[in-house]
């Protein structure tokens, strides 16, 4: 059994309190639950009510106790939290009538009042007891955070995520929550008098089934594994003359950022959001100006140490494609057969000759709107924020080009495609006399087809195993950009096996 982990924090005010709830907050998921306990007026509510104003993003977002409704539901935009007072409970078997037995998975519960019920708690669980400190001011609380079963890990975290903030001068910053993303990082805006940054929390990605030739899925296609890639692309980039965060701080072990912020200012605009044409001018221009690089394999992190950006290899690729029929075929109940597998494995191999033998560059992966901001100060290609680079591997230059202009989370029109397109290739043509467009246009399609074919089984694994629906509102938009490369001659093989086998999404 895991031994429950603790810790101790002096918590001057009520912002402070704030402050904890906060940091708690960017290490909590759905399932998870916390609880409040203390005397009467020992700041149970008030730091409830910090951590979902926190999550919901605004501060003024009203959040009754709940000691005579006994429950409050919140659908706040990274999860459900239920917030629940047990001062009224009188035994552990009034837990049912009120939906907190079992406890609610698909949410997080914020419990107040926990020793009503004590036979009913979770093993796994967040206990913070609140006590007066009057000593240290009127408003003083003390806080003791204790981890019990798997949540032990995360109090561990949380305890070294402040001594981090501590040793970086940020304790008292205001924090201000950001969006996440599908993986396991999460983000919160700190503001100080001097100005703003953005706190990254990436812990070290956990290890799934090794059954990609003995490899979890993440090692199998170059997934960054730690916050280290991430640290040394950005650096890597600046060099460069691009514009990636700077690295204010970092604890490379624990998985701590501070960087520079480069604000919101998106690439898109609009209901439905669509494509700023200066803006995506701008990147596809610095993207022909890193092709025409010749970029090393291996970069400096730290003193003595540095970080290789491994190969984005066919048979990395080969696994990427892979989720469509392991995850998207069984949703459309067209689950392949043993002989369907391998002929969809032969005709990819094959394709995938061509994106082996191209010039190779630091292909940044997810290089779409939601992971660029405009840099309005900066000058020409300089204005093109990067901000998610950490999965960057080596292979062929079509790819982030792709991304960028068949974004699976906005239309883009064909038409504005093709001009960037040629715009690129214009670009290329005037550094690069022996720039080949037949041969990259070739590429370009065969690359859009194996990134369309692995988001069609990323979003539905995204829904099915992670509980994330929401991306499967995507998948049509990705069908339609698949469709437009499978009409490529080079591809006509894979387009009749897809037309014979790959039912569209539902609408």
């Amino acid at each position: 059994m895991t031994e429950p982990s603790t810790f101790s924090a002096a918590l001057a005010n009520e912002t402070a309190t704030a402050y904890l709830m906060a940091d708690l907050a960017l290490l909590i998921g759905p399932g998870d639950v916390i609880t409040l306990s203390g005397d009467l007026g020992a700041g149970k509510t008030a730091a409830a009510r910090a951590m979902i104003r926190y999550l919901a993003g605004d501060e003024m977002l009203e959040v009754p106790s709940p000691t005579f409704t006994l429950v409050q539901d919140y659908d706040l935009p990274s999860f459900p939290l239920v917030h629940a007072d047990l001062y009224r409970v009188n035994d552990a078997g009034e837990l049912e009538e009120i939906g907190l037995s079992p406890w609610p998975e698909g949410s997080v519960a914020l419990i107040e009042w926990p020793e009503r019920a004590p036979g009913a708690l979770a093993a796994d669980r967040i206990d913070i007891a609140l006590s007066h400190r009057p000593a240290l001011g009127s408003t003083a609380r003390a806080a003791v955070i204790t981890g019990y079963g798997k949540a032990a890990a995360q109090v561990e975290r949380l305890k070294a995520l402040r001594e981090f903030l501590d040793g970086a001068g940020f304790s008292e910053a205001k924090r201000q929550r950001m969006p996440g993303d599908a993986s396991t990082r999460s983000y919160a805006r700190l503001a100080r008098n001097d100005g703003f940054v953005i706190l990254m929390n990436s812990p070290k990605r956990p290890d799934g089934p090794a059954i990609y030739d003995g490899k979890p899925y993440s090692a199998a296609v170059h997934l960054a594994e730690d916050v280290k890639p991430f640290v040394a692309i950005a650096n890597g980039l600046r060099e460069r003359g691009f514009s990636a965060p700077k690295i204010h701080h970092a604890d490379l072990d624990a998985g701590f950022l501070i960087t520079e912020d480069f604000g919101s200012a998106s690439f898109v605009e609009g209901d439905p959001p669509a494509p700023i044409a200066e803006r995506y001018q701008a990147a596809t221009d610095m993207l022909a100006v890193l092709h025409h690089l010749a970029l090393p394999e291996t970069l400096p992190l730290a003193p003595q140490i540095t970080y290789t950006i491994p190969p984005f290899d066919t048979d990395a690729m080969l696994v990427e494609l892979g989720l469509m029929p392991e995850w998207y075929l069984p949703d459309r109940e067209a689950a392949p057969t043993a002989e369907l597998w391998r002929e969809f494995i032969a005709l990819w191999r094959e394709l995938l000759v061509k994106a082996e033998i191209a010039w190779k560059t630091w292909v940044i992966r997810d290089f779409h709107s939601p992971n660029l901001i405009w840099l309005d100060e900066r000058a020409d290609i300089a204005r093109v924020g990067i901000i998610d680079f950490q999965d960057a591997v080596l292979g062929p230059e079509a790819y982030d080009l792709v991304s960028l202009l068949q974004d699976a989370r906005i239309d883009v029109p064909e038409a504005f495609e093709l001009a960037m397109l040629t715009r690129y290739i214009k670009a290329r043509l005037a550094s690069d006399s022996a720039f080949d467009p037949a041969a990259f246009a070739e590429l370009y399609a065969i690359l859009s087809a194996q990134r369309n074919t692995r988001l069609l089984g990323t979003f539905a694994r995204l829904n099915r195993r992670d509980g994330k629906p929401s991306y499967l509102k995507h998948q049509p938009r990705v069908w339609s950009y698949l469709n437009r490369s499978l009409d490529h001659p080079a591809l006509s093989g894979i387009r009749a096996w897809y037309a014979a086998h790959v039912p569209p999404p539902v609408p």
